[in-house]
């Protein structure tokens, strides 16, 4: 029997049974590693930390998308830095209101990737006439663009390595100049309970340059450690404070299929746990 230990903490570790694995690179900027499961399907992992599960992976990308979506009530053009796997873009196209959906990802080798060895997750995504693949650094494409974007999704890894750059204040004060009037930046923010300096670190370089910055939470089982931290930010406090009904409503009248997301769930997210609450207010 073989094991996959993801080593992503010192101090604690989980484990996958592997029924096959199906990839292994070593020798590029990246240990990468593919293997199939039990129950979480087809693993992704980079240097020994899960990227994504076709078991789970619904759940991230559901909530990062139609949360803001729903909230926002009009968004026309999106645009996802990093999320080479095209789960992202899956679901924001499924919200026909959508007219242009711009995917910034430095690897071109990784959107190949992931379409030839986990194509559920993009789920023909690529093939839509509203997407446009840019490869390019994240970084300089929000610096340089004139273009600005309803929703601004940050898909990267945790903030090491070659995802670091992607939790700078200097990066989020350019999604900010690349928002429109009522736009919305969302990003993962790891697991509080074991990376809490994350969401005091985002919330820290977000406040000068959005009018509303907070957090959501999602249970995605693969990143252990209890709920996971999902980063807000908007220039107008309006999107976050839409009621319960008002999300219902524009549900009922464009709903999309899902997994996890629900107006309901919705509504809860925002409810955040004291000792994550205390992340953001010992910092203020």
């Amino acid at each position: 029997m073989t094991w996959f230990q993801e080593g992503l903490y010192d101090h604690w570790q989980q484990a996958f049974k592997v029924t096959k694995e199906l990839y292994r690179s070593e020798g590029g900027l990246q240990e990468i590693v593919l293997f199939e499961t039990p129950q979480f399907g087809r693993v992704l992992a980079l240097d020994g930390v899960i990227q994504v599960t076709t078991g789970d992976e619904f759940v991230y990308h559901e909530m990062l998308a139609h949360l803001p979506i729903y909230a926002h009530g009009n968004v026309r053009t999106a645009c996802v830095v990093g999320g080479g796997d095209g789960g992202m873009l899956r679901e924001i196209l499924k919200h026909p209101t959508v007219e242009k959906a711009v995917l910034v990802e430095i690897d071109a080798g990784v959107v190949e990737f992931c379409r030839e060895h986990m194509p559920s997750v993009s789920n023909g995504a690529f093939d839509d006439p509203r997407v446009e693949v840019i490869i390019a650094d994240g970084i300089e494409f929000m610096a340089t663009t004139d273009r600005r974007f309803d929703l601004i999704v940050i898909d990267s890894t945790d903030p090491i390595g070659p995802g670091e750059v992607l939790f700078t204040e200097s990066f989020y004060k350019n999604c900010a100049r690349c928002l429109t009037e009522e736009g919305i930046v969302v990003n993962q923010n790891g697991v509080p309970f074991l990376q809490g300096d994350e969401v005091t670190a985002t919330y820290r370089r977000r406040k000068p340059h959005f009018t509303d910055v907070g957090f959501f939470v999602a249970a995605v089982p693969t990143y252990v450690g209890g709920f996971m931290a999902l980063g807000w930010a908007s220039l107008s406090q309006r999107p976050r404070s839409e009621t319960f009904e008002t999300i219902a409503r524009r549900f009922a009248a464009a709903p999309v299929a899902t997994r996890y997301y629900t107006p309901a769930i919705h509504q809860a997210a925002f409810a955040l746990p004291k000792f994550v609450q205390d992340l953001i207010t010992d910092w203020q």
